[in-house]
């Protein structure tokens, strides 16, 4: 998709950005008794901050269970966000009403999970991309009838399926559906869920394409969800890694793949496949113990903790904050990978972060000299991603 992310502002809050937020937080509370009262809360995003440039797509990846889609509803205002600002062209709507949102549903709309469970089996193909266009009266019938079959051909379907019902198509063709749907209003933002996880491996290559000509065409702005790394990298400017409702790392995309600094990220890079078999088998595989902390009663300190073999005493005491380590490459990490003395020096002064507060800062030799790379030979830092 489009190209132009990678050398833009650190974190794409410049005055650019089309959506911007703002420490989202997103809890769902856990009620329990005849009086129903809250005992506990699901911590599905937690403080999550970032922007995005007009004509950007941005990749938002992780396990599932780490928040993403919750995140993407959230976005465009299918759930009320716990707390936090979400600013779209600069106005915060993370408090309005139905009737201060509806103008602005034109603008934003979502490309849902499952081709099967977004369509009504009850209404025809027409209908269903035709009633966004309806609510907010664009048009007369006839128009409407026009203006949806240009669709059906934009996404790459026939015209003479307008009276048709969903069950009539295979999955990529109802994915495709759903696009045209979320096309109809012309939105400046599309929030893609999963759009092709649903889909077989040779169809998958045709709905990226399609999103890729899409983009070019109505000038469309992408947050694409995936867990699919593979997918990610080749349709991202721009990647955001999630972990456990906790933002991790954000990067150009070619840039994480090259130097990840996260360990969650490094790991996740491991477990990408690689079609070369000799590549694959001499590659590094890096397999996480232990299951995924609970949502409901998060670890301490750094999420990951718990899972991460680079871990120390602090990483459970003190949550690592989201620092800038160069190039719009943002990681909250106690032991950062892959990162110079000079960059981690450099990031540490500009989180306000003395160098000497943090005994684990920086690895030192039997002289307390700093080595010069984080990583040397030897520690299994080393090991690379790909």
């Amino acid at each position: 998709m489009s190209t132009n992310g990678g050398g833009a502002s650190t974190n794409g809050s410049s005055g650019d950005a089309l959506v911007e937020l703002r420490h989202v937080k997103k809890y769902f509370p856990i009620r329990k008794g005849v009086l129903q009262r809250e005992v506990a809360r699901v911590h599905a995003v937690d403080d999550v901050s970032f922007a995005v440039r007009e004509g950007e797509t941005l990749g938002l990846v992780g396990e599932s269970g780490c928040g993403k889609s919750t995140l993407g509803r959230t976005i465009v205002r299918l759930l009320e966000p716990t707390a936090g600002e979400i600013l779209f062209r600069g106005q915060r709507i993370e408090s309005m009403g139905a009737r201060q949102l509806r103008p602005l549903r034109r603008e934003m709309q979502m490309v849902f999970q499952d081709p099967y469970a977004s369509l009504n089996p009850r209404r025809r193909v027409g209908t269903i991309i035709g009633v966004p266009m309806k609510i907010h009266g664009l048009g007369n019938a006839a128009e409407r009838k026009v203006q949806v079959q240009e669709l059906l051909e934009t996404v790459g379907l026939s015209p003479e399926h307008y009276n048709r019902f969903p069950h009539e198509f295979s999955g990529g063709q109802r994915q495709r559906i759903g696009i045209a749907r979320a096309l109809a209003l012309r939105p400046k933002l599309v929030v893609a869920d999963e759009p092709v996880s649903a889909l077989d491996v040779s169809i998958q290559s045709q709905m990226l394409n399609l999103l890729e000509d899409l983009q070019s065409e109505f000038g469309l702005t992408y947050i694409f969800i995936a867990h699919d790394l593979g997918v990610v990298r080749h349709v991202s400017d721009r990647i955001a890694v999630m972990y456990l409702g906790k933002l991790v790392e954000l990067s150009p995309a070619e840039e994480l793949y090259q130097r990840p600094i996260m360990p969650y990220t490094e790991a996740l890079l491991s477990a990408v496949p690689i079609p070369d078999p000799k590549l694959a088998a001499a590659r590094h595989r890096i397999v996480l113990e232990g299951d995924v902390p609970s949502p409901i009663n998060p670890p301490s300190g750094c999420r990951f903790h718990p899972r991460c073999r680079y871990a120390t005493q602090v990483c459970s005491e003190v949550e690592p904050p989201l620092v800038d380590y160069g190039n719009g490459h943002l990681a909250a990490c106690h032991h950062p990978l892959n990162v110079d003395a000079a960059a981690l020096q450099a990031a540490e002064v500009a989180a306000n972060t003395p160098a000497a507060a943090d005994e684990h800062a920086l690895p030192s030799d039997s002289s307390g000299t700093s080595d010069p790379v984080v990583g040397e030979a030897g520690d299994p830092r080393r090991s690379s991603p790909a």
